[in-house]
């Protein structure tokens, strides 16, 4: 049996004094007198092994778990959609093949395993927009029965329903044959828009475990109803860093309109700042989805240059947010259009994914790797 000093044990073990003099009094180190200074003790070299070790692992399964939340390794199980080289699988199918001719109620159909089906009309209320969603959705989440203990029959059913509310929401008013990207174009008053509207919307209808996505499976592992899921999921999507992008984009495409486009670059990034929609990590050689948009229509000159410019500067390419909010300045869409498009398209992916949380019934708890404050020392 060997014995250690205390720096030879807290070197082991990678912690204060305090941490060892704990582990000696909870009995999982023994510990005795130094025979050569009685002021000090050694500690049993088998137990401070031992307990070095599970530190060890459990600080893997920290990093693991940390990185794993900043775009790191897969976390949960998932048969909707996931990236591989470069290519988005909606259930194993590729999302820019399908995007060539489906539609958005058809990615619905595939995604939440339901044969397909024609959206209800629902009763127009207030103008088409995002507040009207989050208000339907509010009211819905509200009054609606919890996912937990519900058949999947009937839980789809409850999908096709929460997504008319979006749908009537979003796009307004619609005739019952109308398919959404025809009713957004009509609403819109853009009817030219409506291919390039129709791809748009497939090629977001889901996405892995994004923010929002991530955010609403975690509102529906609760056992709350679809519709909170979905309102969850929406609120995620506002953010800057998320479905508001094209937002900046738009802001940095008339920056380069009014300035140029390597000197709203460079401005840009003289502020410390990165290019908004620009880049994606799980696309290292290019977000698919733009570029398929960008072989569909022709971008504004200014949106061009910008996209030219940028990636001379930076080496990264558009993703999709910047994609959006150049074709809606090229068809001449609202303002608010890209979000429109990503929140329509994504409600869907968001109802999957409920679903399938739903139907797994697990509570999603993740814990937090506390950090104590230098008060508590």
């Amino acid at each position: 049996m060997d014995w250690l000093t205390a720096p030879e044990a807290l070197t082991l073990l990678g912690t204060r004094p305090q941490t060892l003099y704990a582990n000696v009094s909870r009995g999982r180190i023994k510990a005795k007198r130094d025979p050569d200074d009685s002021r000090k003790s050694l500690y049993r070299g088998d137990d401070v092994r031992r307990l070095a070790q599970r530190a060890a692992g459990r600080r893997r399964q920290e990093t693991v778990a940390a990185e794993a939340i900043r775009w790191g390794e897969p976390v949960m199980p998932s048969s909707l959609s996931t990236i591989v080289d470069g290519r988005l699988l909606y259930r194993g199918q590729d999302a820019v093949e399908l995007a060539e001719h489906g539609t958005l109620e058809g990615m619905a159909a595939l995604l939440w395993g339901a044969e397909p089906f024609q959206l209800p009309v629902r009763t127009r209320g207030a103008e088409p927009s995002l507040q009207a969603a989050f208000m339907a959705l509010a009211e819905r989440a509200a009054n609606d029965a919890p996912s937990i203990g519900r058949s999947e029959l009937i839980l789809r059913v409850e999908a096709i329903s929460v997504f008319a509310s979006v749908a009537s929401a979003l796009a307004g008013g619609r005739s019952a044959t109308d398919p959404l990207h025809v009713a957004l174009a009509l609403a819109w008053d853009r009817v030219g828009a409506a291919d390039i509207i129709r791809r748009a919307l497939v090629l977001l209808a889901d996405h892995e475990l994004n923010a929002s996505t991530f955010a609403a499976r975690i509102t529906i592992s609760t056992g709350a109803p679809l519709s909170a899921g979905v309102l969850t999921g929406l609120a995620t999507l506002s953010g800057p860093l998320h479905g508001g992008a094209s937002v900046a984009a738009q802001a940095l495409a008339g920056q380069a309109k009014s300035l140029g486009a390597e000197a709203a670059v460079l401005a840009r990034l003289g502020q410390g700042v990165k290019l908004p929609a620009f880049g994606h990590p799980l696309y290292p050689d290019g977000d698919i989805r733009a570029a398929a948009l960008f072989g569909r229509f022709t971008p504004p000159e200014h949106y061009a240059a910008l996209h030219a410019a940028a990636y001379k500067i930076t080496g990264e390419r558009a993703n999709i947010d910047f994609a959006l909010a150049a074709l809606s300045e090229a068809h001449d869409l609202p303002h608010e259009a890209p979000m429109v498009l990503f929140a329509l398209a994504r409600s869907v992916g968001w109802l999957a994914h409920g679903l399938e949380q739903a139907k797994g019934g697990q509570l999603i708890r993740p814990r937090a790797h506390y950090v104590a404050a230098a008060a508590d020392h």
